[in-house]
């Protein structure tokens, strides 16, 4: 499994401890290579990200910023792209298993145990097989191909 991973200006420290994290669960990671300043552009990175998740099909994505929120509406406006701002636990599992999720979206203001405990079981859950959930994302996907 891949995981990209980027941040705004707001989370560099947490994403660099986040991708030490990832490495030590054999965890491929790929930062984001944009250029980082003190007035830069969430949705310069949330965009980045996602083109590479969207065109790497087995890969998962993680987008910080001060809140989340941010970087969640700008990931949701990529096509293919489902994105869920997470504040534990129970988010990121049932992001996975009721919204087959593939954009982790954190605010850097969580303290980053609380964050790689919230990553372990976005990366470890297994995304939504359950029909009724199929059909609900399937749903999306579909209102999505046609806009």
């Amino acid at each position: 499994m891949k995981i990209y991973i980027a941040t705004d200006h707001r989370g560099v420290d947490v994403e660099k401890e986040l991708i030490e994290y990832l490495k030590t669960m054999n965890v491929e990671v790929e930062s984001s290579h944009l250029e980082h300043y003190d007035t830069d552009d969430y949705p310069d990175f949330a965009f980045d990200v996602c083109k590479k998740v969207v065109s790497d099909n087995d890969s998962l994505g993680i987008l910080l910023c001060g809140t989340g929120i941010g970087m969640s509406i700008a990931a949701n406006k990529v096509k293919g792209i489902r994105a869920a701002r997470c504040v534990s636990v129970n988010d990121a599992y049932y992001s996975k298993v009721h919204n087959a999720a593939n954009i982790l979206c954190l605010g850097t203001n969580t303290p980053i145990e609380e964050m790689k405990e919230i990553v372990d079981t976005f990366i470890n859950t297994k995304s939504a097989s359950e029909e009724k959930h199929l059909r609900r994302v399937n749903k999306i996907i579909e209102f999505e191909s046609e806009s």
